[in-house]
């Protein structure tokens, strides 16, 4: 069965997002009543209290599906004072303007513009506040988990390149990395190595370890299974690296990964025909909703593509891609850069690339460019969620360079992708390696809910226009 939300919502975000709704419903009705006191408005009958507990409740909701769309509740939020200020602000305006149409359309009319707009400014300051004190605090420093490492070596040290920053280590705190034969020497520091003469059980449980991670070099003969056993059987949990990464980082270790792991992990598998029919119904239904809502946007960047470049000049080009169990497929975008912007050849588009257009980076910087992939989703070449399609041309190199890059094939392309969200522009061989770690990231967890939250969170890279080139 699939997670609910794989890696980005654990159980912290879960009981902050559970108090934000109990703090926003209970401040929203508090407020609203304190308001109608002051101004004399009576809510003293039962309707009145009831349209005042619909408005909060409405209010509530959409602002935890817009906190949850853009981030806040994300483990993995970097975000300092000014940017989770933003997204909390972004939240609770949208949470306001829209009660007003519904209020209006169920017709609501004890509740006052002024009532409402108190309520939830007041719920926005209270939330704001809760965040850098109470919250904050609980969440990043009584909830951490004391980990230890038993491993020194070469795949111990990938959790010092992954999670080297403070920022990383939010949920954990690594006590130390205990050497196993067969390790390789001189990848951890010697400062960070733990000098241990007491069985492992013994050194566990007298520093407090709840979290053991496996990353040793070499496993046969080298661990002490009957003292790591006795550690299981007193509460202590037993993860190995693979797992330890991808649930902290929301990506995959591809320099960890073997053919085994892979061939016998789940789900990494196909959904059933059924399944298919029906994402592809839903897939097609959203398509032809956001066209019905996005065609003015398409039709001001034709208008401004052409007085740019001339009546002549193509508004939009299509370009083959390679999409589901490595079938080529045309995609089509609104043209963003020259009309000869690869006449030297298939080039990786990079930051400020003197190709684009005018108009084209704003087309970019908003994803308007990539409406018309509408049309692929239609057609049934792309989803909505997936892996971003590549050029044959840079898949078929990759696919040679990168292990198991052609495992993200086993999905449709989408118009948006865990990759998008989670890292930056891709425009390079690097790039496309640190890319494809969530891609198969989204593989290995696919589910309805993740790809909800998926479309979901790609609010947030359209409102603060992240990644794009």
């Amino acid at each position: 069965m699939p997670k609910l939300d794989p890696g980005y919502l654990n159980k912290n975000g879960k009981a902050l997002m559970l108090l934000e709704c109990i703090i926003i419903f209970t401040s929203m009705v508090m407020m609203m009543s304190l308001n109608s006191f002051i101004t004399g408005v009576s809510l003293a009958t039962q309707q009145g209290m009831l349209n005042t507990i619909y408005t909060a409740m409405t209010v509530t909701c959409i602002a935890q599906v817009m906190g949850l769309s853009l981030g806040l509740y994300s483990r993995q939020l970097r975000e300092r004072f000014f940017g989770i200020v933003q997204r909390v602000v972004v939240s609770f305006l949208i949470a306001f303007l829209l009660p007003l149409i519904f209020i209006n359309w169920i017709g609501i009319d004890s509740i006052s513009l002024s009532s409402l707009f108190f309520a939830v400014t007041m719920s926005c300051t209270l939330i704001i506040s809760l965040r850098f004190q109470l919250i904050d605090f609980v969440i990043c420093h009584l909830s951490k988990k004391r980990l230890l490492v038993l491993g020194a070596g070469t795949r111990a040290s990938v959790i010092e390149k992954r999670m080297r920053r403070a920022v990383d280590q939010l949920h954990f705190e690594i006590t130390g990395f205990i050497k196993v034969k067969g390790d390789e020497p001189g990848k951890i520091c010697d400062s960070k190595i733990v000098e241990n003469d007491l069985p492992i059980d013994q050194y566990v449980a007298k520093n407090r370890i709840e979290q053991i991670v496996i990353a040793c070099d070499e496993r046969r003969d080298n661990l002490a299974f009957e003292e790591i056993a006795k550690c299981k059987l007193n509460g202590v949990k037993i993860i190995d690296i693979l797992e330890f990464v991808e649930n902290e980082t929301d990506q995959l270790a591809i320099e960890l990964m073997y053919p085994g792991w892979v061939l016998y992990s789940q789900p990494f598998q196909a959904p059933s025909p059924f399944e298919a029919v029906m994402l592809q119904l839903f897939n097609s239904a959203l398509a032809i909703l956001i066209g019905l809502i996005t065609w003015p946007a398409v039709l001001i960047a034709a208008i401004a593509i052409k007085l740019e470049d001339g009546i002549s000049a193509p508004v939009f080009y299509h370009q083959s891609r390679v999409g589901l169990n490595s079938q080529p497929f045309e995609i089509y975008k609104l043209r963003s850069m020259n009309t000869d912007a690869e006449k030297h050849g298939a080039v990786w588009a990079a930051a400020n690339d003197n190709r684009t257009t005018k108009v084209g980076r704003i087309l970019r910087k908003y994803r308007i460019d990539e409406i018309p992939q509408l049309y692929n989703v239609i057609k049934g070449d792309m989803g909505f969620v997936g892996p971003r399609p590549e050029r044959p041309e840079f898949v078929d190199k990759l696919s040679v360079s990168i292990p198991f890059y052609n495992e993200r094939h086993q999905v449709k392309p989408g118009v948006t992708g865990w990759a998008q969200l989670s890292y930056s522009y891709g425009a390079s061989e690097s790039d496309a390696l640190d890319k494809l770690q969530f891609d198969l990231y989204y593989v290995k967890n696919r589910s309805y809910l993740f790809d909800l939250l998926i479309i979901l969170r790609t609010i947030e890279v359209v409102i603060f226009s992240k990644g794009s080139r």
